[in-house]
Parts: structure tokens; sequence; C-alpha cells
């Protein structure tokens, strides 16, 4: 890998409705890391990215804002921007899909397919909403489950039982939109004809494009049958209009990867960078694509696919990443676990989470583990209890004792040796995107560095006048093993190593790593990391959950939208009515009524005769011996049956009756309040 190579990086298209969180971090931070090792070593290396800055969810947000969808995604791409800069994401440019150079690379591309005969058109049968007039994705809208029954579930599985099903399956659906019911309507839509690609794909997954473990599960997708991709939506809707098809535009996924290609062209107008160089077809360049495990389906079926028909060369690796877990659990907003990149930066260095992840992340696809206890611990030990604590020691001596000039000498060679020589491997693990191997080896060396120091004991050494020189020689060498350790870490700590070379009056290049700074000028040592105080952990966690977004007025369905709750009504009205625990002692049919049942219920020492209307959903003998609640203090009502004394309660819907029931150690009699 001594050879200048050319590299293109993209990763994943942050999308432009919501600010950036740890997960989309992790990310970039593994992409940004590679990176910057690549130019380290030399290689003429680009990183681009952009938003997603296209779909139906963006002109609706848009709209909830009272905005244009130019002006949301304008300042989301602030934001993010903003995002990344703070998080050390060096990227060479930063673009949006909503972009001229992505309309005509869209269309490209497009015509490309079609020319091909890569694109097919069919009716298709869809959810519409009738208020709104826009067909629905199946996340717009909701209803109960056709298998378990499960209300507030969305048109595409339940969350409950796990059923996959239609949209037009769910019993009672609404558009999450409008609250309308949804219709069903016909639309002609056009597909991406990705079965004809299979044999390709195939040969394409299993090349080494991809880890073991991805090739493995999209083989079993390749092997099950590939179905073709829809590329098309209706309008109303924020996007790319298809070119000669009116009213239909290019569906975000389309157009979204092809925003790398958007982002890298808009660099290369500006740099003179010879575009077609790196996307033509049998191009030597290497193009690396970072994503999530939970879109590898589209980028390594799709992407390539698409890319093959329209001529372009395909990714030489797409690198998968697995999810962010915070404490072992799935990121939760209630729990301030779901915390934004602008939420943690407002209270942590953005250097602890890059060093954290870099100390997780290894070329696999597992997910990674935010453990916020082990994550104070081991910032403050490897960073500031290893890697600072080595040129802290040293500093002092060689500053105050020969005017910061560094000895001539290195003063053990075999140690000197096993630490500059660890680049090669060292480097060997970056390339592999197995950061936390490249760590725990970099962290080993600065063990190493540090017992040198604690062995040498340059401190009590210093007392004695004659002593003076091996003092300088001990410590120049803790200096010149810190700055090579911070090489190493160059990547990972872009802000700590600059600071650093402040200090070693010196530039840290992957190059130089073998060669010692000797008789060389060094400057007062200043921190160059503070420790991660947990107080600022615990602000961040309660900063999170105190972000959780305002409450919005739902989208009203089922129940509440068959009947609004009542007016308001003071405590002291609501205390006027007396609820009382009730044993139903005898429940009998009602002879001539079509609904009633005549209960008998205990409440204590004293009956009351009530008439109820629950007979359709139950057996009189089956609710002997049951607790109820009833309304105690009720007038007694005359009916043509006998008086009814009170009123049991119990909620009901089209499907039937459900009588309440206390919870058990309830005893008759017992005010309910």
């Amino acid at each position: 890998m001594s050879s200048k190579r050319q590299i293109l990086v993209t990763n994943a298209l942050p999308y432009a409705n919501a600010a950036l969180h740890l997960g989309h971090i992790l990310e970039y931070t593994q992409t940004d890391v590679w990176v910057r090792f690549q130019k380290m070593r030399g290689h003429e290396c680009y990183y681009v990215s952009a938003d997603d800055a296209h779909g139906t969810a963006i002109m609706l947000k848009a709209d909830e804002k009272g905005i244009s969808a130019e002006q949301h995604i304008a300042d989301m791409r602030t934001i993010h921007e903003a995002d990344f800069k703070d998080f050390l994401i060096g990227v060479d440019n930063y673009h949006s899909t909503h972009s001229e150079e992505n309309r005509v690379f869209s269309e490209l591309i497009y015509n490309r397919l079609k020319a091909n005969d890569h694109i097919a058109k069919r009716s298709i049968t869809q959810a519409f909403d009738p208020e709104k007039k826009l067909f629905l994705a199946d996340r717009y809208v909701k209803g109960t489950c056709p298998k378990c029954k499960t209300d507030d579930q969305y048109g595409d599985n339940c969350e409950v039982c796990g059923a996959t099903y239609s949209p037009v399956d769910l019993i009672n659906p609404v558009s999450v939109i409008s609250g309308a019911t949804p219709i069903e309507k016909e639309s002609v839509h056009y597909f991406f004809k990705l079965p004809e690609f299979t044999d390709f794909l195939k040969q394409w997954v299993n090349s080494g494009t991809v880890q073991k473990e991805v090739a493995n599960k999209l083989g079993e997708w390749l092997d099950s049958g590939l179905q073709e991709w829809d590329i098309s939506r209706d309008a109303p809707y924020f996007g790319f209009e298809i070119p000669d098809a009116p009213g239909k535009y290019f569906y975000v996924w389309l157009d979204a990867p092809i925003g790398y290609m958007a982002s890298f062209k808009n660099l290369c107008e500006r740099e003179a960078i010879d575009f077609d160089h790196f996307w033509e077809k049998d191009s030597s360049t290497e193009l690396y694509h970072f994503i999530g495990k939970d879109i590898v389906n589209f980028h390594a079926l799709f992407w390539p696919a698409m890319l093959k028909s329209a001529n372009y060369r395909t990714p030489t690796k797409v690198c998968v990443h697995g999810f962010v877990t915070v404490n072992g659990k799935k990121m939760s907003k209630s729990r301030g676990t779901f915390i934004n990149a602008r939420c943690y930066l407002d209270h942590l260095n953005p250097e602890y989470l890059r060093y954290y992840y870099a100390s997780k992340l290894s070329g696999s696809v597992e997910d990674i583990d935010l453990n916020l206890e082990d994550f104070i611990q081991k910032v403050n030990s490897d960073l500031v209890g290893k890697v600072v604590n080595i040129a802290s020691r040293c500093a002092k001596f060689v500053t105050n004792g020969n005017n910061g000039i560094l000895s001539s000498t290195i003063e053990n060679q075999a140690l000197w040796n096993q630490v500059s020589g660890a680049k090669d491997s060292i480097a060997n693990h970056y390339e592999n995107r197995d950061f936390s191997k490249a760590i725990r080896e970099i962290m080993a060396l600065a063990d190493l560095a540090n017992e040198y120091i604690a062995a040498k004991e340059p401190w009590k050494l210093n007392k004695d006048p004659d002593q003076q020189q091996k003092v300088q020689d001990i410590c120049s060498l803790g200096i010149n093993m810190f700055r090579v350790i911070l090489t190493y870490l160059k990547p990972v700590l872009p802000s700590m190593a600059e600071a650093g070379e402040t200090f070693l009056n010196d530039s840290l290049t992957w190059g130089s790593v073998n060669q010692p700074l000797v008789k060389h000028q060094i400057n007062p040592f200043t921190p160059l990391m503070q420790r991660i105080e947990k107080e600022r952990v615990d602000a961040m966690v309660e900063a999170s959950k105190q972000e959780l977004p305002k409450a919005i007025d739902p989208i009203i369905s089922g129940p509440l939208a068959d009947e609004p709750l009542a007016d308001e009504i003071s405590f002291d009205d609501f205390i006027k009515v007396d609820l009382r625990v009730a044993l139903i002692v005898k429940a009998e049919h009602v002879e001539g009524a079509d609904k009633l049942l005549q209960l008998t219920l205990d409440i204590g020492g004293e009956t009351r005769q009530v008439f109820s209307g629950i007979k359709s959903s139950y057996d009189p003998q089956s609710l002997e011996g049951r607790l109820t609640v009833m309304v105690a203090n009720l007038v007694p009502r005359k009916m043509r049956f006998g008086m009814s004394e009170g009123m049991v309660l119990a909620a009901a819907d089209k499907k039937g009756i459900y009588l309440l029931e206390p919870d058990s150690g309830a005893q008759p009699g017992q005010r309910v309040t």
C-alpha cells in the first residue's frame, strides 16, 4: 500500500428532516477516521457527503412548520453542517440532493436505465388520503393489526406480533396525516428491473465488496428471488420530476445515492478534479461507501445494479456497521439516552466520543454499546491517565532542565524500536477498519512508555545534580514515545493531535514515525485533554430528557375519534361521584328485555339492584362472584322492569362490551378514588 492511491469515500446521507443523533455520529466518525488515516498516509482521498433532501416526509414537515420545503431543507443543512464541523468530521464537500448536479445525474441515469430496457411501468393499488389528495406510504397508515387485533399499528407490519401485511389489510385504517379513512386507488408506477441483475449481484457480493456476514445475508435474499424496485412517487411530492412523466417523481431512494456523485461533481468543478476518472466504468480508483446494516439491501443490491446498467463503476467496498445502543438498550427519549449530536456537544468534548467509538469499532457489523460509565472510565484512563500522562510527566523536566531542547540520543533504543516499529501493524488495523485493535495496540504502547518512566523515576534522579543528563535522556525518550503514540491516534483525535503538534513544535505524519526528535526545541506543555466529569455526563442525559419534543396535537383515531373527550370538570365535581367496588351476587335475564341483565350487587353490607345493558356480551352465570365498579350515589331510576339503584361501569365498541373489574384484593364497598 505504499504507492499513492486515489480514493473516493461516501457515507449514508443524513435525512434533512431531523437533527443528527449519536447513532449517526458513529457512522460519520468511522468514515472520518478512515479518511484521515488515508490522507496521513499520503493518498489522494476525498470524502463527500450531502443532505438527503427529498420525499413526502420533508414536504409534510415543511407544511407543518409553515415554510417552503426549500427553506426547511436549507435550515436542516445548516444544522447538519454545524454538527459535522463540531464533531470534527472532515468532509471535503457537503452538498444536497436537491441540487442541479443531482437533477442532471438522476435524469441521465434514468434515461440510460430506460434505454437498456431496465425500467418497467405498471399500475398498482395504494392507500390514498381523500382529504389530502395524497398517496400514502405504508408508514403513513395506522390501524388494527389484522392478525393479533392490536390497535395503533403501522400499515406494513405489527410491532406486537410481527405480522406483515398491506395497509389495506388493516382493520379501521386511518391516515396519520389527516385522520381520514384511506381509500384504495390505482396509479402507474415506474420500477427498476432488479431481478435481471441477480447473476451479476451474486458474483459482486461474493467478490470481497462486503463483509462475509453481509454477503451471507444478501445471498439469502438473492436465492429467495429479488423484486422489482419501485423508483417513483405521485404528485404531490418534493423531488425531481421523471422526464416525460408529468406528475411522477423520482422516489428518494433513487436520487439519494446519486447524491454521492452530485456532491463529488460539485467538488470536482470547484477543485478541477477529473470526475470521470473516478466514476467511469473501468476506473482504477477506489470507491468506498460507509453505511448502516439497516440499508444494506439498497446499497449492496439496487445501487450497484443501477450503476452497472448506467455504465458507471461499482463500489470497491461497501463498509457496513451496526447500530448504537446506550447502556445496553435501544436509544430511548424517555430515558434520556436518545442523545442528539448538539446535546452531546453542549456538554462534552467531541473527541471523547470519537475515541470511545474507535475503541469499539471493528470491521464487523456488530452493534456498539455506549455504556456511559465505561465511557467515562475508558476516556479518563486511556487518554488522560495514559497518553497525556506521558507528556505531562516528562515535559517539565525538559523545559526546566534544558530550556525545552530534547536530548541528542535515544536512551533505550530497543524500547524506541518497539514503539515506532508498531506503525505497520497499526496501519493495517486502520486500513481494515478494525479500529478497536489499533486502539488496543496503541494503548499497550502507552502502558510500556508509562512503565518505563515509572521505573526510571526521573523525579527522583532530578534531585541529584550528577544525574541531570540522565533525566533529560529519559524524559526526551518519553516525549518521543508520546509523539509516536499521538501520531497513531491522530486520525481519531485530530484536535488533540493539533494541540500536541504545538507542544512538540512538529507536524505529526505517518512517514516521520521512525524519525525521533533529537536536539529539538519543544514548547511549554499545556494540558491536552481534561478528564470527563460524571456530572457533565449526567447533565447531558438530563438535558436529553428535557429535549423531548413538545406535544403536537395528535391525529385522533379510534375511540377518541368516535367519542371525543367531554368538557373539563373540577376535582370538586368529580369527587361528588361515589364509585364503589361491588360484588355481583346474582345475575339474571330480564324477561321482555333484549339488552338488559338484572344484577344484584353487594357493596359491603348493602345490596343494590341494577339493570345493565350488557346482555349481548355476558352470560349471567359467568358474572356471579365477580367484582365490578358501580356509581353508588345515582338517584334511583324507575324502569319498566323495576327500580335501578345505580350504574355499573363498562367500556364498549363495535366488537362488544367490557365490564370494568378492579384488581385482586379489592373488597366490596371500598370507594374508588
